[in-house]
C-alpha cells in the first residue's frame, strides 16, 4: 500500500503541470510560478528542512551535515555551468527564456532528490500506520502542485522530449524514494537518511539565492510576486498540519 501511495504523489506534481498549462503560455502564470515556488522553498527550509537535520545531527555531526550542505550547493554550482544561461549576449528577450529555461532545469535537479528523500520517508510511515501516512502523503502532495507549477512553467519554451523527460522523472521520484525504502530499508540509517536531507537542502538554497529571488527581482509585477510567495507559504504550513 506504502508503494501505491508513493505512486500517486506523482499525480499531485503533475496536477501543477496542468494548471500552468490550461493558462496557456501567460507570462503572468510564469511569474506567479516561480513566486510561488519561492515562498516553498523558503517555507521548506525552515519549517521542515532545518529542523530535521537539527534532530538528526547534534554536536560534532554538525560538521558532517554543513559538509553535506556545501556538497548539495556544490552539486548545483557544477551543474549550473553545462545548462544554457542568460549570460551569453543574446536579445533581452531571447536572455530572458533561457535564464527561465535554466531555473526550470536546475529546480528540478533539486526537487527530484527531495521528492526522493521524501518518498522514502512516506513508505516509511505507511509501514507503521497507514492512516498517519495518508494524511503526511497528503501533506507532500500538496507541496508538489506548486513544484509541477514551477517545472512547467519555466520548461515551457524547451523542447518537448526534454519537457517529458524532466517531468517525468520528477512524477516518478517519490515512487522511486519509496521503492528503494523497501529495498534497502534494511541496512538503511538515520545518518545516510540525514545526509540526503543536508543535501537537498544545499540545492533548494542555491536555486532561492542564485536562481528565483534574481530572477523574481527583474519582474516588474511587484505585487504578483509578493501573493505568489505568500500562497506558497499558506500551502506549507497547511501541508506542515496534514504531515
Amino acid at each position: 500500500m506504502g508503494i501505491l501511495i508513493t505512486i500517486v504523489l506523482g499525480i499531485f506534481l503533475l496536477l501543477g503541470v496542468v494548471v500552468v498549462k490550461l493558462a496557456k503560455g501567460s507570462k503572468t502564470i510564469e511569474q506567479l510560478s516561480i513566486a510561488i515556488a519561492l515562498g516553498t522553498m523558503v517555507s521548506l527550509v525552515i519549517l521542515e528542512l532545518i529542523p530535521e537535520v537539527l534532530e538528526t545531527f547534534h554536536g560534532g555531526m554538525l560538521a558532517v551535515a554543513a559538509v553535506a550542505v556545501l556538497a548539495g550547493i556544490g552539486i548545483l554550482k557544477v551543474l549550473d555551468h553545462f545548462i544554457p544561461d542568460h549570460e551569453d549576449g543574446h536579445k533581452e528577450e531571447e536572455q530572458t527564456e533561457e535564464n527561465v529555461i535554466h531555473i526550470g532545469v536546475i529546480s528540478a535537479v533539486a526537487i527530484i532528490l527531495h521528492n526522493i528523500v521524501e518518498g522514502m520517508a512516506v513508505y516509511s510511515i505507511c509501514t507503521e500506520s497507514l492512516k498517519v501516512g495518508l494524511l503526511v502523503a497528503l501533506g507532500v502532495g500538496l507541496h508538489n502542485i506548486p513544484m509541477g507549477m514551477l517545472m512547467y512553467s519555466t520548461l515551457q519554451k524547451d523542447s518537448r522530449q526534454k519537457q517529458v523527460m524532466i517531468l517525468g522523472l520528477a512524477a516518478v521520484s517519490t515512487f522511486f524514494g519509496g521503492l528503494l525504502m523497501a529495498c534497502i530499508s534494511p541496512i538503511l540509517n538515520e545518518v545516510v537518511i540525514g545526509i540526503l536531507i543536508c543535501i537537498a537542502l544545499g540545492m533548494l538554497l542555491f536555486i532561492i539565492l542564485f536562481e528565483l529571488i534574481p530572477h523574481l527581482f527583474h519582474c516588474k509585477k511587484r505585487g504578483l510576486t509578493i501573493l505568489g510567495i505568500l500562497l506558497g507559504i499558506a500551502v506549507i504550513l497547511v501541508s506542515s498540519c496534514l504531515e
